[in-house]
């Protein structure tokens, strides 16, 4: 049985770090499935594939209800926990789609928590893992009708907030070293030309980094002015040898600071109209062990 499994298990893990936004989480549902699975007569099971989606997807979603929850306690802004996608090809092997690789970047999963557990789970098996509405309704024992409708919602509310006309990996790229360059040059102006005007950076510390905001900033001058003030304030507390890679994180590009083999901190951006209009950081260091 166990052999059978595991050729599911990168399935199981590309549908729930979707759900959940976390891999620690969705590695301990895939284990949690895997129990299930193992208790199970196998002559009871028509269809192992569609059986194990029912589980994980399940299991998924109480899970968002607690984490709901508990993020109502965490300090300051909680965003996903970012991986690297070389060393996770499982998150790309749906299928070698454009909307399969929005689906993990950081900016699609931060949009993906503010969906109501049913509708982020209809729009997931829908639009990513294409099964239709007879197989999601059975899955997750609703009525074809109400998984249409969560479907609706889902994807108008995406449809709302998403970029209209999202940049390419080399343009983010060539804004990212930009940044760079401008942060470690101290250069005000420099900066302030990459900028949005509305530009908002999101950091998350989880109440555990020294110097890391706690709210969300918004503006250009006053996202400038953190980055080359407060943010060195922060970059004084690294130890020597810190240094930052350009790396491929959640299939986008982005700044890691790093100190041996440990890392500090993951900086992504968003880009529209050729400027950055958001810049999310995530330093909590357990959200970085897959990074």
């Amino acid at each position: 049985m166990a052999e059978l499994f595991e050729t599911y298990r990168s399935y199981l893990f590309a549908i729930a770090y979707r759900m959940l936004g976390s891999a620690m989480d969705a590695e301990d549902m895939v284990q949690e499935t895997y129990l299930r699975y193992s208790a199970t007569s196998p002559a009871s099971i028509a269809s192992l594939k569609a059986f194990l989606t029912t589980i994980i997807t399940r299991l998924c979603m109480d899970q968002l209800h607690l984490a709901r929850r508990k993020r109502e306690q965490y300090l300051g802004p909680w965003l996903p926990e970012p991986i690297i996608t070389a060393d996770a090809p499982e998150l790309a092997q749906v299928e070698e789609r454009v909307d399969t690789a929005e689906s993990i970047s950081l900016a699609f999963l931060v949009l993906l928590e503010q969906l109501q557990p049913i509708e982020r789970a209809v729009f997931l098996l829908r639009e990513v893992f294409e099964y239709d509405y007879a197989e999601i309704a059975s899955f997750l024992g609703k009525s074809e009708a109400a998984c249409r409708q969560s479907f609706s919602r889902a994807k108008k509310h995406l449809g709302d907030h998403r970029p209209r006309f999202p940049a390419s990996p080399g343009t983010q790229k060539q804004l990212l070293t930009g940044f760079l360059q401008a942060v470690n040059a101290g250069e005000m102006s420099g900066l302030m030309s990459l900028l949005a005007e509305e530009v908002t950076f999101w950091g998350d510390g989880g109440g555990k980094v020294k110097g890391a905001a706690t709210r969300s900033i918004t503006g250009r001058l006053e996202v400038a002015r953190f980055f080359l003030h407060t943010g060195n304030v922060f970059r004084s507390s690294l130890p020597e040898g810190a240094h930052v890679e350009l790396a491929e994180v959640n299939g986008q590009p982005a700044l890691i600071i790093r100190a041996g083999e440990r890392a500090f901190s993951v900086l992504t951006i968003e880009v529209e109209a050729g400027l950055i209009q958001a810049i999310r950081v995530i330093a909590n260091p357990e959200k970085l062990t897959h990074v």
